[in-house]
């Protein structure tokens, strides 16, 4: 018999219900955590740009990896290396501010081939060679010896080159 309990959603999947800080991490039940993102949430490409520029910039990197994921999940097929690359990102800086250099470098950089594979210039007013830049440049960053964890919030890009 299997006792292993698991949070389930109102549809019986298994949901992990366990409170979060503002780097995804899980904190014991019954303690305070940050609130979480809704999951399957359908934005438009600038209320998504939006939303996670401004998780990012709140030190929440993990739970802009998830407004990501939703627009990679929902949107265009045409679109889903973009916000896939962008969710990489949005982790890998997470790892980095977690102290997980190595998880960290790797996954920025995966993020940031994703982007190059999109193509050149810009897509919803982002940037993709200044983000490819930031994530390159991070990676190298975390992974001098002795780096230790970043602060998400002052390392988060400018996924905008001109914010509305």
């Amino acid at each position: 018999m299997n006792e292993t309990r698991r949070d389930r959603d109102s549809e019986g999947r298994a949901h992990n219900a366990r409170p979060r800080d503002g780097l995804g991490r899980p904190l014991p039940y019954g303690t305070p955590g940050v609130e979480r993102q809704p999951e399957g949430v359908e934005r438009t490409a600038g209320e998504t740009v939006l939303e996670a520029q401004r998780l990012l910039n709140a030190g929440m990197p993990f739970h802009a990896h998830e407004v990501f994921e939703d627009a990679w999940k929902s949107g265009p097929e045409t679109e889903r290396e973009l916000w896939r690359g962008l969710a990489q990102l949005a982790v890998g800086l997470t790892h980095a501010a977690r102290g997980n250099a190595t998880g960290g470098a790797r996954l920025l950089r995966r993020g940031a081939a994703a982007l190059e594979a999109y193509g050149p210039g810009e897509a919803h007013g982002m940037g993709l060679g200044e983000l490819t830049g930031w994530a390159r440049d991070l990676a190298v960053r975390v992974e001098r010896a002795g780096a230790g964890p970043v602060d998400a919030a002052a390392e988060a890009p400018r996924l905008r080159t001109e914010q509305p």
